[in-house]
This record gives structure tokens, sequence and C-alpha cells, in this order.
């Protein structure tokens, strides 16, 4: 993981008392979706150390989620880890601490295993749109650690409109595809065509990171 990250986890773990006690102006839910597929599962490491970040810098009253992208995305199996945070800090600390566990216990486990045949990213994000929209939540963020190259299996059908009004997308998109690196245009192509269909059907922003050093610059402290 990048030096900037690690420093300001170490700083926040120090400090995870005084974050559980600062207030804000409304509540937050942040949904994180780890594709599972081969490449990216080698990467996980990289997308706990984002969510513990976002975990510790989180307020009382937010809501955190981790969730996989496999083959089949649109169950809640997928599901690995959600919280609320308690307004008590002792009690939001702990819970803080059980869901990192969580998260560790979910990279082990995928560095293991073998990756996914196929990537249903848009059954991902219907299920985290209906959890964030349950949460109640006036922000709400989906962020998605993928190259975002979906690949159906037979008989899964995805080619339908879903509404993200409001949502703000966030995609970290770390490792190339070998036929991105061949030619660029598919991976701008792939980038475009998903920016315009979320754009399209409500979302709030359309973000694309590819150097995780500009990650803590889209989610400040």
């Amino acid at each position: 993981m990048i030096k900037r990250i690690s420093a300001l986890l170490i700083v926040a773990i120090a400090a995870v008392g005084i974050s559980s006690c600062s207030g804000g102006n409304g509540r937050h839910a942040i949904y994180m979706v780890v594709d599972v597929s081969g490449t990216y599962a080698r990467q996980s490491d990289k997308a706990r150390d984002v969510l513990k970040y976002l975990l510790i810098t989180a307020n009382p009253g937010d809501t955190l989620a981790l969730a996989r992208i496999n083959s089949r995305s649109y169950t809640e199996k997928n599901i690995i880890a959600k919280v609320t945070l308690e307004r008590v800090p002792s009690k939001a600390n702990a819970q803080k601490r059980a869901f990192a566990a969580k998260a560790d216990r979910f990279v082990r486990k995928i560095r293991r295993a073998r990756g996914s045949a196929y990537t249903d990213i848009s059954g991902a994000l219907i299920l985290a749109t209906e959890f964030l929209r349950e949460t109640g939540a006036s922000k709400q963020t989906i962020v998605i650690f993928s190259d975002m190259k979906q690949e159906l299996g037979k008989g899964t059908v995805r080619n339908f409109e879903y509404d993200v009004k409001g949502i703000r997308f966030v995609v970290i998109n770390i490792a190339k595809l070998r036929s991105d690196n061949v030619d660029p245009r598919r991976y701008m192509r792939r980038m475009e065509a998903w920016n315009k269909k979320l754009m399209a059907s409500g979302a709030s922003e359309w973000v694309v990171i590819t150097d995780m050093d500009k990650v803590l610059d889209v989610f400040p402290s």
C-alpha cells in the first residue's frame, strides 16, 4: 500500500477515539464492492486498506459495507460486512475493530481462492443501490475496486436501467488489463460507457482513480 495511506492509517488509529466523536452535517453511507476475478483478487489488500481508512475516519451514525463482485453479484451473500456506527464512542470503536477484522479475513480468503469465472458488475451495483437507499443516509457513495470489465455468464440478464439518483461513484482501477495495455482505447471506451450509463441514471458524480496516491484527495479525512 502506498506510504501516504499507511502513514495516515497509523495516525488515524492512534486518534480513533477522537474521530469517533466528531460530528457531521448528515449521515454518510459508503458501500465498497471489490472485484474478485483473477487480477483483482491479488490487489484486494489495497482495497482493504482504503476501506480501513474510510472506516477509521467515519463519524457516528455513518454506515459502511463491503461486498464482492463475482459471477452473479445480486445476492445478500456477497455482502461481507456492514455496520452503522453507534453514537457512543466506545461502542463505535468496537464496531470498527470488528469490521476491520472481517475485511482482513475476506482478503486472506480471496487471495488464496481461485478468481471468479465471470464479473457481474451490474448485479453488484443494483445490490449496492438497494442497500444505500435503505440506510436513509443523506450522502451515499459506491466505491468500486475493479477494471470495470463486465463479463456475464450464460443466463445472467442485466440489460436494464436502474435508479442511482444522487449516488456518488468512485472507481479505483490500479491494475490495467493486458488488452487495455495493447489498445488503451478499449479502456477509455469502457469507462466512458459506464460514465454515461450511470450519470444518465441519476448519479451525482463519477470519479476514476488510477493512482493510489490520489485516493486521499477523493476521500479527505
